[in-house]
Parts: C-alpha cells; structure tokens; sequence
C-alpha cells in the first residue's frame, strides 16, 4: 500500500469491534461516565450492534490510547532536538508529566534515535532503554512506543516529514472530554447502493490539515439515491479493516456536525455489484478532539449537497 494511503488511514479513529465483555461494560458506562469525564455523553436508543459501535467511539476517543490523550505534535528537524518540560527544549513536552531534560532525539533521514538524559527513566515497547532506535508508522507499521513517565512518544511520518506523537492520559482534551452526540438512530439513512468501478488507476487528491495534498488510489464510487436523486461518493480501499472507507461532507456540515467533514465505512460490495451504505455510523475524524492529529479532508466531489441528519453530531467540548 502507497505510504500517503497509510496516512490517510492512521488519522482516523478505529473501527475494529471490541472485545464482547469490555464493549458491554462501555456500554453499561455510557451514562455514568468513563474515566470521570463522559458523563454528558447522550446515547440515543437503537439497534444493540449500533450501541456497540457507539461504545467502540467512546473507547477511541476517551480511552486510555484515545485521541483525546494527545498532547502535543512535533515535526522533526534533521540533526539533533532536545526534549523536556523546561522551555529552553527544541520539544517542549507537557509540564509537571516528564523530566525538565528528558534527553534528545538524533534525526538522520528516515532514521530517529532518542538518548535519555542523565538518570532519566525511559522504556521502548516495555522495555528499558537509555539510546535506542525508534520505529514510525511509516508504511503502515506500528511505531514504537517510548515511555516517559505517564508520557507515550511515537515517531509518525507524513510525506518526507517525521513527526514526535505525544500522549498523555491525563490531557486537558481527556480529563474534559464532553462525551459523543448521536442523531436518533433512524433506518432512513441506510441505503441500498451500488458500486461503480473506477476505470484504470484513478486517484483522488486528498488534503490533509496540514495542507499536505496526496493523491490517493481510489478504486470506484457508491452510488445511491435520496428522495429520488442521485448521490456519489468515492471510496478508498481500507485494507487494514477490508472494507470502503469514505470521507465526506453535507450540508449539516459547520452547524450540527463537523465542519471539515465526517467518516464513514461502507462493506464491499457483493458480486452483482450491490451495498448498503448506513450514515448512522458516520463519525468525526480525530482533528474534532485535538489540534494535534493530522487527518484528510473529504475532497470536493464528496461534498453532498443535502443534510445528512445521522451518525456522530460535532463535538461539544469546543474544539473547531
């Protein structure tokens, strides 16, 4: 798969069904809150699998690896880069949570080392380390995970960029996180469709948030009908979850939903070339929680003109 596709799929929150007892037990805590934040979260009543799905969100956002725990991005320089709480760093990690001096980074091309500092702790993948080589996500790889304190640091790459991911459990964006709105669950917005092979090698330009613009292989469109005219949107091929994936954006767009947009999965197509696509489950990218993911924009021939009153309504914790 071509490294921007990847990058396009890793800003993006995941949608693998969890495990049946911890998706229960979100469930179950969707009224009385997750992680002392979620309380506001409105769950709207519908199909026990939508419920399910909705429960999966709140674990993407709000959970301890969530989208809501990121707490900084920074792009890397080549040569060396300090990293700490204390200002004088390159890297300025969140205060009080790491060392004033946790160490430095050494970027020589696609290659990124991190050397504590002077009796810092530090572990990679559960490890400790004091120099170590750092993986990124280049390629769709999972990167390493360097621990510092309650900071997690991961090396992403975007184009010929190379960026320091930094989570951290206790953000501001998690501790406060408002929980999830729903349209009511309304089997309206599920669709039968059909799927229109795209001729040779088509590609769409998709921008990211960062103004980087990839053109990403696209291999056909969806096709459906609302009150009698006809809507398309083109699809990507997600070969991590085997399905369509879709970035697009209505008319609610701005007012009740996010304004950049929403995503949306869409089974494959059987063999006569049918599908069913179900806005219910249209969700917000993760740059409706940070200010420091990196996510695709719906290009402008996914731009509907009609409102799609259903899924993930925007997000009440302020974030444009």
């Amino acid at each position: 798969m071509a490294l921007a596709v990847e990058a396009v799929r890793r800003d993006r929150s995941p949608t693998r069904p969890l495990p049946t007892v911890c998706a229960a037990l979100l469930g179950a805590l969707v009224w009385s809150g997750l992680a002392g934040c979620a309380s506001r979260s409105r769950t709207t009543e519908g199909p026990p699998a939508w419920r399910t799905w909705q429960a999966e969100r709140r674990e993407s956002v709000a959970g301890e690896n969530g989208w809501a725990t990121l707490a900084g991005l920074h792009w890397l320089a080549a040569g060396t880069s300090t990293l700490g709480t204390h200002p004088t760093n390159q890297l300025v990690l969140p205060a009080g949570h790491a060392p004033a001096h946790a160490g430095r980074l050494v970027r020589s091309g696609s290659e990124v080392r991190f050397v504590a500092g002077p009796g810092v702790s530090a572990a990679r993948n559960g490890q400790s380390v004091v120099e170590t080589a750092l993986l990124s996500d280049a390629g769709g790889a999972t990167p390493d995970v360097l621990a510092v304190n309650r900071l997690r640091l991961t090396v992403i790459q975007r184009g010929e960029r190379l960026g320091l991911r930094v989570r951290d459990p206790d953000a501001p964006t998690r501790r406060h996180f408002q929980g999830l709105d729903y349209f009511a669950h309304d089997p309206r917005w599920r669709f039968d469709g059909h799927w229109e092979p795209a001729p040779d090698a088509r590609v769409l330009a998709i921008q990211d948030v960062t103004g980087r613009v990839n053109d990403e292989p696209s291999p056909g469109t969806v096709v459906f009908s609302v009150d009698g005219h006809e809507q398309r949107l083109a699809a990507l091929d997600d070969l991590e979850t085997h399905d369509l994936f879709i970035l697009f954006r209505d008319a609610t767009a701005g007012k009740t939903t996010y304004g950049p947009g929403r995503f949306l999965h869409v089974a494959k197509p059987g063999p006569d070339g049918r599908l069913v696509i179900d806005f219910n489950y249209a969700y917000n990218p993760p740059c409706a929680f940070t200010p420091f993911a990196t996510c695709p924009i719906p290009p402008r021939q996914n731009w509907l003109s009609i409102p799609i009153e259903a899924g993930e309504q925007r997000y009440r914790g302020g974030h444009p």
